[in-house]
């Protein structure tokens, strides 16, 4: 759904409601519809045949669907049946710790699922098999739960006399503090995936494993609170004193994502140079680091269900009906929770004042359900609770400024420079490091962005002139990514330009850049000819209607989530067809922390699209380190005399000569030496390679398994060792071309 609509904060939250308000409604809706006296068997082996319908619908209808409203109304009809599923099925249960198993069991469900889908069908093939086992599932649970129907009896007949729902006690401090108990856990899991995937890395296995180990959590603390509720007499209480406990959790956690794992001496990069050293040796690791800092608050979050059920059931109630209640109140709280924290607390008041918001959340509900009555001890109860709440409160440390810039590197990066700037936005965070040789670099989810390191400037005016330069009249260009602008500041220096359009998705990158790198970007943040469009790029691009005569993407590293959407065969063609005639497309591609397979799949994918597309190289101490994809409807042809008129040195007000001098190109020649090869070039050394499409988004996966890889320089020196200097691209005056051959074979590594 994310390549339909939009990777953007309101876009992932307008689905996250829409899915657990569906199944809210669903949980309540059902055990009214569904009948006490029919078999629950057979109602919920309906609801699972539906559930499988319903997904195989889905994944043919959603590539379809453009618009944010009708995405999420698709997601209705499932959820709500998925909501059904345990109220229908604790009709066949006898007591209500028996409720809490099952929920427990569900989530164990969950915890496989997520694991299974994320590290093995999603990996090895794409969506549409996944989708296809998912719906199997769901008819041999449906198949199985017919054939059980001849060994359970229906409830009915154990219940003649009806279900007096009127005559139960209204627990409605019960359903208001597991409501906030859901609250609490959405927002805090909101922020805490947020955290730790700047700490792993925020690829696919990485938040895997982080919601993997929340559910493992609620799952092993629901088995844990299903069985108290078979001893404890009073399960209210039990409850109260559940929640005071979260707030001490909540600390717990806080205090070590952002005042102690980011300082363990810890360097993930270590594995990629140890013999025999594999990627999931780093996965171990996370999932360590996951389960010490998530543990104790999921452990109680999954107590709080069953006794919560304990506590609001009584003699001769509808457990479907008690089921729907208790699990309708927690979700209700969980999305108002997850909503308040992704679109508004981070980036309002920031994730350690949010967790502090929790604290005293946490600590309000225990107090609702331990004061029943005003009485000396219990005022002493709740003061006592208020000093806890503030000290832990006071407890909960800034974020690590380190964490924010480096991410899983923090502890590496301690002691060298000073991080001017961080902040938590909408959709990612920000930082900007300063050095005192005048180095800047500017940071987005934990990593390294952009610089006016040399290297670096090299490539964004690369990507930007490249743009500008290959193309006849490029009155129009798109820049998806602002980085710290110095992209789109060598595209709006191009005198021929008179209209760029910047997509970004991150509100505060633009003020970023416009403020500590005004000078190499050239002010383009304040140039009246471009315009900051904050939309997730891909998105901008499916849904404008305008053409460009250039078109130039800066994705964030490959490995991370999202970003293998700017990757895939469907976006490319998107992009091609928006071009007019004669335009170009420029795209970043990274050759370090990343392996061979991916980058052979970026470029094989490429390649379809754009069968003229050429390579240009960006080598750091003569060694491979990054490239720039260029892509045309038509074979390239760059006439080198032409080029020196363009690059505009008899012109002084032309910032171009300024622009190229500064990265060390003073000529045509030193600009298009960087030329690497060419689409037909690589037909052998590419063959068998994956095909990154919308359904299987195979390069983040690849990419993902060799993150802590730097085998930039081999794979560079392979490129080039099937290079042929074209004959029949660059044409120029007698003896430029060889010139230019000539600058191409000194700039080999």
């Amino acid at each position: 759904m994310e390549l339909v609509i939009g990777s953007t904060a309101v876009s992932l939250g307008l689905l996250l409601a829409t899915f657990m308000g569906g199944m809210c409604a669903g949980s309540l809706m059902f055990p009214r519809v569904v009948l006490a006296q029919r078999h629950p068997l057979r109602a919920y082996a309906a609801i699972e045949l539906g559930v499988a319908i319903c997904g195989v619908l889905v994944l043919f209808a959603m590539p379809l669907v453009l618009s944010r409203a009708v995405a999420a109304i698709i997601l209705i009809p499932p959820t709500l049946l998925m909501g059904a599923t345990l109220p229908v099925l604790s009709r066949c249960l006898d007591d209500t710790p028996s409720l809490g198993f099952l929920y427990g069991v569900n989530i164990a469900g969950a915890v496989f699922g997520c694991l299974l889908s994320g590290f093995y069908l999603l990996r090895e093939f794409d969506v549409a098999i996944a989708t296809y086992v998912a719906v199997a599932v769901n008819a041999i649970v449906a198949i199985i739960a017919l054939v059980l129907t001849r060994c359970v009896r229906a409830p009915g007949k154990r219940y003649e006399r009806g279900f007096n729902d009127a005559a139960a006690p209204s627990p409605a401090m019960i359903y208001v503090a597991i409501g906030l108990s859901g609250f609490c856990a959405l927002a805090a899991e909101t922020i805490w995936t947020r955290l730790l995937g700047l700490l792993f890395g925020a690829s696919v296995y990485a938040f895997s494993i982080i919601v993997a180990v929340f559910l493992v959590g609620l799952g092993i603390g629901s088995g844990i609170g299903s069985m108290l509720c078979r001893s404890i007499a009073k399960p209210r209480a039990a409850l109260g004193w559940s929640q005071l406990l979260l707030a001490m959790a909540i600390a717990w956690t806080a205090y070590n994502l952002s005042a102690s794992l980011p300082y363990w001496p810890i360097n993930p990069a270590i594995n990629s140079s140890a013999i025999g050293s594999s990627v999931w040796f780093n996965f171990e690791l996370d999932l360590d680091r996951a389960f010490w800092a998530l543990l104790p608050p999921t452990l109680l979050w999954g107590a709080s269900f069953p006794l919560a059920l304990r506590a609001a059931s009584s003699p001769g109630q509808d457990s479907a009906k008690l089921m729907a209640r208790v699990y309708s109140a927690n979700t209700l709280g969980a999305i108002l929770g997850a909503l308040s924290a992704s679109l508004l607390l981070i980036a309002w008041i920031g994730s350690q004042h949010t967790q502090q918001l929790l604290i005293g959340l946490s600590g309000l509900a225990g107090l609702l359900l331990l004061i029943d009555r005003i009485r000396l001890p219990r005022i002493l109860l709740g003061a006592a609770t208020a000093l806890v709440c503030g000290l832990l409160i006071l407890s909960v440390p800034p974020l690590a400024k380190l964490l924010v810039a480096y991410g899983r590197y923090a502890a590496t990066w301690v002691g060298k420079g000073e991080v001017v700037y961080a902040a938590e936005g909408v959709n990612s965070s920000v930082a900007v490091a300063s050095f005192p040789n005048g180095i800047f670099t500017f940071h987005v989810a934990g990593k390294i962005q952009a610089s006016n390191v040399p290297r670096d400037m090299r490539l964004q005016r690369m990507l930007g002139h490249l743009t500008t330069l290959t193309v006849a009249h490029p009155r129009t260009v798109l820049v998806i990514g602002c980085g710290a602008g110095i992209t789109a500041g060598a595209v709006s220096i191009d005198p021929r330009v008179e209209q760029e359009t910047i997509a970004e998705i991150e509100p505060l990158v633009p003020k970023a850049a416009a403020t500590y790198f005004r000078e190499p970007n050239f002010a383009v943040l304040k140039n009246p000819k471009a315009h900051v469009r904050l939309d997730d790029g891909r998105h901008y691009l499916l849904t404008t209607h305008e053409r460009f005569d250039g078109i130039t993407v800066d994705p964030l590293d490959p490995w991370v989530k999202g970003a293998a959407n700017l990757y895939t065969k469907e976006f490319f063609e998107a992009m091609k067809q928006h071009l007019n005639p004669g335009g170009t497309v420029t795209m970043y591609i990274q050759l370090f922390e990343t392996d061979i397979e991916a980058v052979k799949s970026s470029l094989a994918t490429f390649f379809q699209v754009f069968p003229s597309g050429t390579l240009w190289g960006n080598p750091y101490q003569g060694q491979g380190h990054d490239m720039v994809l260029l892509g045309q409807a038509e074979p390239l042809r760059i006439d080198l005399d032409e080029m020196e008129r363009r690059f505009g040195y008899r012109d002084e007000s032309n910032k171009i000569p300024q622009s190229l001098a500064e990265v060390g190109m003073n000529s045509p020649e030193g600009f298009f030496a960087t030329y690497a090869g060419r689409g037909s070039d690589l037909t052998e050394w590419l063959k068998g390679a994956a095909i990154n499409r919308d359904r299987n988004l195979r390069m983040q996966y690849l990419a993902g398994l060799g993150l802590d890889l730097d085998e930039a320089a081999s794979i560079y020196a392979e490129i080039l060792k099937c290079r042929q200097l074209p004959a029949d691209m660059f044409t120029g005056t007698e003896g430029r071309v060889d010139s230019l051959r000539s600058a191409m074979q000194r700039a080999e590594p």
